[in-house]
């Protein structure tokens, strides 16, 4: 069986430290700041992106240049045999898209999976990419995994301001106007393609309730019988994000270890700081 390697973006929130200890490589994601590009991880790390986002910068995504791409598989083609690559949901970004075309050149040494996933839910599908390498699975069969089980998975998201739902052009100013004027907390959800309104509540209490409901539905019902991960994730609220991760516990007991990790600079670009999530997706079995 040939080595494979796994890469992913940072999308996923993998920072380039992190990539190292797992054994995978991130594909650094664009941000245009006020017309300057910078890359994730590389000269944009989150400390500086919050602090440009308070500073009320202009902050937008953009994609990886083929180039870049290009680069990084010829390098690790030199090491290995076979490539998985994991971007960000096709419905969110041109990068996969970009990607698959690129792959079309590599002679089925490149497979680009497209399982609709961002961020956290990115993350469980690189672990279970890597359990998949170490069952003896080829790239080709690793992506034919991954698609299928692509959608066995939800992220639902608390924003504490509309600014950068308004700024994205996801809700109309006159409903950021009145949300705020209401204290509307909207839950929202990624399922898939898109992050899509999912309930609206007045206090972060309430919020989480949601939250927690939904979970407990999609476990109760989307994957009964499916063995699962769970996981908390925030954009700059580290302290409530292990208060809220001691509530899940409690809600949710028996589960394997509850990881607490930072929503990727690409979801905190729409959505501002101070975000609470948690996320489900079920394991792939092998």
């Amino acid at each position: 069986m040939g080595k494979i390697a796994i890469v992913a973006d940072s999308n996923s929130g993998i920072s380039q430290e992190l990539a190292k200890k797992m054994g995978i490589y991130i594909l650094p994601m664009p941000f245009l700041i006020d017309e300057k590009e910078y890359l994730d991880g590389v000269d944009l790390f989150t400390k500086e992106f919050y602090e440009y986002l308070e500073k009320d910068a202009d902050v937008s995504t953009s994609q990886p240049s083929p180039e870049s791409i290009i680069k990084l598989w010829d390098k690790l083609l030199e090491e290995y045999d076979e490539i998985v690559h994991i971007p960000m949901s096709s419905g969110l970004s041109g990068s996969c898209q970009t990607a698959k075309m690129l792959a079309e050149d590599y002679d089925g040494k490149v497979e680009v999976v497209n399982n609709q996933r961002i961020s956290i839910t990115q993350v469980h599908s690189v672990m279970d990419a890597q359990n998949l390498v170490k069952a003896g699975k080829s790239a080709a069969e690793i992506r034919k995994i991954l698609e299928a089980e692509g959608l066995q998975a939800s992220i639902y998201i608390t924003v504490t301001t509309l600014k950068y739902l308004k700024k994205g052009g996801r809700i109309t100013p006159a409903a950021a106007a009145l949300g705020t004027m209401l204290r509307l907390k909207p839950v929202l959800q990624i399922q898939g393609e898109k992050l899509d309104a999912f309930s609206k509540v007045r206090t972060m209490s309430a919020a989480k309730r949601v939250m927690l409901d939904a979970i407990r539905n999609d476990l109760e019902k989307r994957f009964a019988g499916c063995k699962m991960r769970l996981a908390i994730a925030h954009t700059n609220n580290q302290e409530a994000a292990m208060e809220f991760k001691k509530e899940v516990e409690a809600e949710f007991p028996g589960f394997p270890e509850i990881l607490v990790d930072e929503l990727s600079l690409s979801v905190a670009c729409h959505i501002g700081d101070g975000a609470l999530a948690v996320a489900v997706s079920k394991i792939v079995e092998i």
